[in-house]
């Protein structure tokens, strides 16, 4: 029986660009959705909402919201849920203090991010805004294992009108750097229980003082459990050396990390890189800017903020950086570096557009460099590696030729890495970590030194299971080659392997799949698609996040556009938008022109998708009408050119809009399969094309001219409304 008090479907509302194209798209799909009978409702997983909703006792009963991430995370454990899911910011610790300070200055009184907590009230407020911070939606949400592909009018339209792409030449000096030793990849272990039991870890120290550093851990039977730690001495070394060897060979200083998602290591390792570049400068400041609350964790923009008024500190940060290589620039124009903010570089989206651009990064000088792209844990640096040196011996990639990666990602119930952050800690002490079952059974330890990083994380047997099943099923619908990105020498993926071959066989499918370890299995990737065949690569959770980043870039110039669909483990629909990694981007300039070149490619995809999916859970034919229009608009949109310009005075993502619903109506209006749809489209449509020219002028009116949204991370709703629905004209016909 369905819960008519939840919407039929739920489009989630996010942050920055994809928020603001929200406010002009969902409208459309509201009232075109309405005209089968079907609701369409939001709720709210931004970082604002998250924060708002954390915090009631703090705030009036007008400001007060639920906490909609909490019940989205019990709604796609049931067979009815349909969630279009945006992007949506997986916040740093910057970001985080940033959207604060701007609700505080909305009124909202809301505690501040306490970065020492002292007393009780503060530890609390910590403890919920760690809660918020990173990763914090997609484990919730994502109860089922991914299925990421390009779709196929996308992939069709990229080859006919194929992206720039930038040169590769052998003697290019980009290359990866990574720790050949000491890191998370060569410390871990692994191992899959045997039955469900309960866990604790402790570090015990030389003098024989135990630290409990988390109880009440619970496994259920089949589970593999991973431990591991990277060793802050050897970190340090390493960009030390990397530091020296990147001004030795000329070339720009890069470091690639993921401190948004995995929110506890990543911003350590971050600070590592901020203190090793300016080693002088802390060894002889470091108490007075330890005073000053620098944290290097947060990133050398906050530490030049809090010492910008301490000369004698600002001259030696600049005698140091003048004896530094230069560094990879996020916005050379404005001198914001590499090291600046963590949330700036993140691996996924930073390695393969600086990879399609030839392996050319942007210096403070305002050029193209060659790059040192370090990667410190050699966990998946092979991966980018093994495509630097692909490309170095056969030239970039031809997209008009190129054939496509489908992913089949692991990654249901928090499995593998991402799901690591409550079992993460930078050791306070020296001694032994260990990993103990309730019976007393020492699983895993580690000899550990201060400093050091040590996790933990755990997969599922019934994700994995799920997963297997998901790769079968997609290779058996394609053709494809089939391959699992599994290096049996790795810890982790051998307990993984010893779940995929017994099921492979039971299933009678052996022979169609290949088992590879990372850097083998993007070779053989690259070489299928440059010779316009497809594969699929089957993979965990962090491959997947990388994997469907790196392709699409490639393939199709962005990953916004890709198809992604999250088969739920209890029946219900996850379908996501695809990524939102240069969305700052986007606001910043559309809040300096009046221009947002956000695509909406993704969202459409996702629509359709979803569509279907009714149509097929609830019997609903119209839904099935309605998707199948969607995919006619969609192709509308890429065959006549409607997608956004990137500059100013192009038409961008409200045009875009204009004609989804334009051919969405017409697809409609069109059909045969619904004669009520087509009667009740038909005017829409006309209404359309004949006020093309007056809604197309109202759209553009005030381009190129500043906006107020209310704030960056709440935005004013009116305010939005006002600057993405500015046609009166499109406004009347939508409703």
């Amino acid at each position: 029986m369905t819960d008519k008090t939840v919407p039929d479907i739920i489009y989630t509302k996010v942050d920055e660009a994809p928020e603001l194209a929200s406010a002009s798209l969902l409208p459309i799909v509201q009232s075109f959705a309405a005209a089968a009978g079907i609701s369409v409702g939001t709720r709210d997983i931004s970082l604002a909402g998250r924060i708002i909703s954390a915090f009631p006792e703090h705030l009036t009963e007008d400001q007060r919201i639920s906490d909609d991430l909490a019940a989205l995370g019990e709604l796609v454990k049931t067979p009815q849920a349909n969630v279009i899911k945006l992007p949506n910011i997986s916040a740093s610790v910057p970001q985080l203090v940033a959207a604060i300070r701007e609700l505080q200055g909305q009124g909202y009184a809301l505690p501040d991010y306490p970065e020492t907590p002292q007393t009780d009230a503060e530890k609390q407020a910590r403890a919920r805004y760690d809660a918020i911070k990173g990763s914090a939606v997609n484990p919730v949400l994502r109860e089922g294992n991914s299925d990421r592909r390009a779709a196929t009018a996308v992939k069709r339209f990229a080859q006919a009108n194929p992206h720039s792409m930038g040169v590769w030449t052998p003697d290019s000096k980009t290359g990866v750097s990574s720790m050949q030793g000491s890191d998370f990849f060569s410390n871990e272990k692994s191992a899959t229980l045997a039955d469900a039991t309960g866990a604790k870890i402790v570090l015990a120290g030389a003098d024989g003082s135990e630290t409990v550093l988390k109880d009440g851990l619970s496994y259920p039977a089949g589970t593999v459990v991973d431990a591991t730690f990277m060793s802050a001495r050897a970190l340090s070394d390493f960009l030390e050396a990397e530091i020296e060897r990147t001004r030795e060979q000329g070339t720009l200083f890069s470091l690639h990390m993921k401190a948004t998602m995995m929110k506890v290591s990543d911003p350590i390792i971050f600070g590592h890189a901020v203190r090793a570049w300016l080693k002088p400068v802390f060894e002889k400041f470091g108490d007075e800017m330890k005073a000053l609350g620098v944290n290097p964790n947060s990133g050398l923009g906050d530490l030049l903020e809090r010492v910008r008024d301490k000369p004698e500190i600002m001259d030696e940060i600049e005698a140091v950086t003048a004896a530094r290589p230069p560094m990879y620039m996020v916005d050379s124009d404005r001198g914001i570096t590499n090291l600046h903010v963590p949330s700036d570089v993140i691996i996924d989206a930073s390695m393969p557009a600086l990879i399609r651009g030839g392996g050319k990064g942007w210096g403070p000088d305002g050029k193209e460099h060659d790059t040192n792209c370090v990667i410190p844990d050699n966990s998946y640096a092979p991966v980018y590696d093994e495509t630097i040196r692909f490309f170095k011996e056969n030239g970039a990639l031809d997209p008009a030729t190129a054939g496509t990666v489908q992913n089949i990602g692991l990654m249901a119930q928090k499995a593998e890495e991402y799901g690591s952050h409550p079992t993460t800690f930078e050791i306070p002490h020296a001694g032994t970590v260990r990993m103990v079952l309730e019976d007393g059974t020492v699983i895993h330890q580690h000899k550990v030194e201060a400093g050091d990083i040590w996790r933990s994380a755990s997969t599922r047997k019934a994700p994995i299971q799920d997963w297997v099943q998901l790769a079968i099923d997609r290779q058996a619908a394609t053709g494809y080659r089939a391959i699992f990105w599994l290096d049996a020498s790795r810890a982790h993926d051998a307990e993984l392997i010893a779940y995929v071959k017994p099921i492979l066989e039971a299933r009678g499918v052996a022979d169609r799949f290949e088992i590879m370890a990372p850097r083998e299995a993007t070779r053989a990737s690259l070489e299928t698609i440059t010779s316009g065949e497809n594969t699929i690569a089957i993979t965990g959770n962090v491959l997947r996040d990388y994997l469907t980043d790196l392709f699409p870039i490639l393939e199709l110039a962005t990953s916004a556009k890709m198809l992604s669909i999250v088969k739920l483990m209890q029946g219900g629909g996850l379908f996501e938008t695809g990524a939102g990694g240069s969305a700052p981007k986007h606001v910043q300039q559309f809040l300096e022109a009046n221009h947002l070149r956000w695509d909406s490619l993704g969202e459409f995809c996702a629509l359709g998708e979803s569509f279907r999916f009714l149509a097929d859970t609830q019997g609903n034919a119209k839904a099935r009408v309605l998707g199948d229009a969607v995919d006619v608009a969609t192709q509308g949109i890429l065959d006549n050119g409607h997608s956004p310009g990137r500059k100013v005075g192009q038409p961008d993502n409200r045009d875009s809009h204009y004609w989804f619903a334009r051919y969405w109506a017409e697809a409609l209006a069109a059909q045969n399969d619904d004669a009520g749809l087509a009667a009740h489209f038909a005017p829409i449509a006309t209404a359309l094309a004949d006020g093309e020219a007056q809604i197309i002028a109202e759209l553009h009116e005030g381009r190129g001219q500043k906006l107020d949204t209310g704030g960056y991370y709440h935005m004013d709703p009116a305010k939005t409304a006002q600057a993405m629905r500015p046609s009166a004209t499109l406004n009347a016909v939508i409703g």
